[in-house]
């Protein structure tokens, strides 16, 4: 499609540079924070978000701020070269972890749509309410949810991670299906922002949608007929995945990655993996897998990762590591 030649900005409700400097500093942080912030706010008003994917700085595009590695891919799918996209969440770096620089609060507050998902990131939570109310896309809030795993028991730890206070698991991205309605509706959502180039949204959603419908159905077949249907992992993130896909989820940890189980957790971890004859413990690239090798050295089994797809792939994409995902599990289940 086109795009229009005027200068004219998509109707995206816009922010002042004066108004995003009175709201940085309205978080109250220390003033050596606060002048550090608003000195690099200046660098950034014309520039890109962090990690900003496609096309010049500056221009006229839309901006929209993924907080974390899914939503960013999905975004850049539907937003194509029709608006600008970036990150708040680096490769490599535990979403759940991410602290908010003064620099990332001003591209929340300058950002034209910021795409997040409720519960992930206390911090991203907290400035969107603060600064985006009205230029934010919860995706959790398009889909049906699933209760958060409770917590088995674990060592009691000094400090809160994770998913506190969160009543549903948030990691809606691991079934396919779902992830096909947060397209849809992103795209639902540029296009009435932007509508000067909504079919364009619209139909980026569409194929979107139809190539996580068609990894779906993969995954669907793939697992259909397998030998063993439990899967024991280090943290229990997987529950979207083994509820759409008829799996039994045993996680050593809990929701919260950075919980430690008890000694009791792991015998009874260790006895349902002996009782179900696991072959196979499942790790994670970014949660320390010392627990999950001595588990599995105990029962006599091999670890592998299975990839709970929260920070960006070192090689490949979402599709590609959710069907590295469907082959490991394949494998670990023995499917036919």
């Amino acid at each position: 499609m086109k795009r229009e030649t005027s200068r004219h900005r998509p109707a995206f409700p816009t922010v002042s540079r004066s108004a995003v400097a009175s709201r940085v500093a309205a978080l109250r942080r220390p003033a050596a924070a606060i002048a550090g912030g608003l000195a690099l706010l200046a660098a950034t008003a014309c520039g890109s978000p962090t990690g900003a994917s496609g096309g010049s700085p500056g221009g006229d595009r839309p901006k929209v701020l993924a907080a974390f590695y899914p939503l960013e891919w999905v975004s850049a799918r539907v937003a194509g070269s029709d608006a600008e996209v970036g990150t708040l969440t680096a490769p490599g770096v535990e979403p759940h972890d991410l602290e908010l620089t003064p620099r990332q609060i001003a591209e929340i507050a300058e950002a034209d749509l910021v795409v997040y998902l409720k519960g992930v990131q206390p911090a991203v939570d907290e400035a969107v309410a603060e600064h985006a109310p009205d230029r934010s896309f919860d995706v959790a809030s398009v889909v049906g949810t699933i209760p958060a795993a409770e917590e088995p028991g674990h060592e009691e730890d000094e400090e809160g991670h994770g998913h506190e206070g969160t009543e549903y698991d948030p990691h809606l991205w691991l079934d396919p299906s779902r992830f096909a309605t947060v397209a849809t509706r992103l795209g639902d959502r540029l296009a009435e922002a932007d509508a000067a180039h909504a079919d364009g949204y619209r139909s980026r959603a569409a194929a979107t949608a139809k190539e996580l419908t068609d990894l779906d159905k993969e995954m669907s077949d793939g697992l259909a007929d397998c030998a063993r249907r439990t899967v024991v992992t280090s943290h229990a993130a997987f529950g979207y995945l083994a509820e759409r896909y008829r799996l039994k989820q045993v996680g050593i940890s809990g929701i919260d990655p950075e919980s430690e189980p008890s000694p009791a957790r792991l015998a009874e971890v260790a006895k349902v993996a002996k009782q179900e004859k696991i072959t196979t413990i499942f790790t994670e690239d970014l949660v320390n897998p010392k627990v999950a090798e001595v588990l599995a050295a105990e029962v006599g089994a091999k670890t592998e990762v299975l990839n709970p797809i929260e920070s960006r792939p070192e090689t490949g994409d979402y599709l590609s590591a959710a069907r590295e995902n469907l082959a490991r599990l394949r494998t670990a289940l023995g499917c036919s």
